[in-house]
């Protein structure tokens, strides 16, 4: 299972580091990882298999309003603590095979980092924030 739940999120999933504001924050914005598959409707199962696979995250319903016909689902893990306990440690024993591997690696030090606590402080903050900005799009992050 493990082998094809990595080919698996090597053609459907990303590691996404994500920042956006959030005024309650000390630096008014919020670092947001998360590991992501998305499928349509009809591989909703697929997904629940990885789920229950890790044990952890959720299964949420993202409509889409353009030319397709099906709705998309998402399986995300979002918890730093889930991230750093059940999901890094399954990619590290089954690598990815395509350019998501560098994705995951920036993605791994930036919740290594948040696991410590380092994005509470701007040093650390700020080294987030460089790593986040060389994942999946290449967005400049500030």
């Amino acid at each position: 299972m493990g082998s094809w739940i990595s080919g698996f999120t090597d053609g459907e999933g990303c590691f996404a580091v994500s920042v956006i504001r959030n005024s309650s924050t000390r630096f008014g914005k919020q670092i947001f990882p998360e590991f992501v598959i998305t499928q349509s409707a009809k591989s909703l199962l697929a997904l629940q298999e990885a789920k229950d696979f890790f044990g952890c995250g959720s299964i949420v319903l993202n409509k889409r309003y353009d030319d397709h016909n099906e709705h998309l689902y998402r399986y995300c893990v979002r918890s730093i603590s889930e991230l750093h306990h059940v999901i890094i440690p399954f990619f590290d024993e089954f690598p990815l095979r395509t350019y998501k591997r560098n994705d995951f690696e920036i993605f791994k030090k930036v919740v290594a980092m948040m696991y410590e606590k380092k994005h509470l402080k701007e040093t650390g903050w700020n080294s987030i924030l460089k790593l986040a900005a060389r994942t999946n799009r290449r967005k400049i992050r500030s």
